[in-house]
């Protein structure tokens, strides 16, 4: 990959990506807080959906927090726990291939009913469309780039991405040059994935942000009283 190029998809554009995630979460849901929902069709389809939206849910979750505890947490912690690099890496793709197996299964059955469907078609809109569809191939290009991770399994890429995605957020200007020389199909599954934070606020995604925390503290409970009829 041309250098400039290596420099700016994984030097600038994961600052320009991360940038937009935060400030346009926080714009949509000061100024447009009613369109801060999944925008769920559950009426139509139902069991469809629920065995997808639990597969997906739960294999993408479990992704990202791997994703976020593998890259994140120091190196010299790793270390200090006597866990050899090779051995994280394997955990890595037990536990990831798992969980992106039981994700693309998930959102082939949702991609499935949203197409397939007429009514659900009919009440898609584009974005969500092309959600599913960009998601789908992110969880396909994570599950290929394991065949790649068992070429390598001492553990030295796994160290580059670590040292990569912790220079982010360190601020550290040499970061791109940690994966300069590893395989496109890494590079291109960061970059789609970067691009998925840059476009996030602007679609159902943001309801990953939220949680209803706030009935654990409600004073009351919601009453729901039937219409009756005046003349009774």
């Amino acid at each position: 990959m041309d250098a400039f190029l290596n420099s700016f998809l994984f030097g600038i554009y994961p600052y320009i990506a991360l940038t937009v995630l935060a400030l346009g979460s926080i714009v949509r849901y000061d100024h447009e807080p009613y369109t801060w929902k999944s925008g769920s069709s559950q009426l139509l389809r139902r069991k469809q959906l629920v065995w997808g939206s639990v597969l997906f849910h739960v294999g993408v979750l479990a992704i990202f927090g791997g994703h976020l505890v593998g890259l994140l947490t120091p190196i010299w912690i790793w270390d200090m726990l006597g866990v050899a690099h090779g051995t994280k890496q394997l955990i890595a793709i037990w536990l990831g291939g798992v969980a992106g197996v039981m994700g693309i299964i998930g959102a082939t059955l949702l991609i499935h009913r949203r197409f397939f469907d007429a009514r659900v078609r009919a009440t898609s809109a584009f974005s969500d469309n092309a959600v599913i569809l960009i998601l789908w191939l992110q969880l396909a290009l994570g599950l290929s780039s394991i065949f790649v991770s068992l070429q390598h399994l001492d553990g030295e890429e796994m160290v580059k991405f670590m040292s990569w995605a912790q220079g982010i957020f360190t601020f550290d200007p040499h970061a791109a040059s940690y994966i300069t020389e590893t395989h496109w199909i890494f590079k291109t599954h960061i970059t789609l994935g970067l691009t998925i934070f840059l476009f996030f606020p602007f679609t159902r995604l943001v309801h990953m942000l939220s949680a209803p925390v706030r009935y654990l503290w409600r004073s009351g409970y919601q009453i729901v009283r039937t219409k009756r009829d005046p003349a009774e």
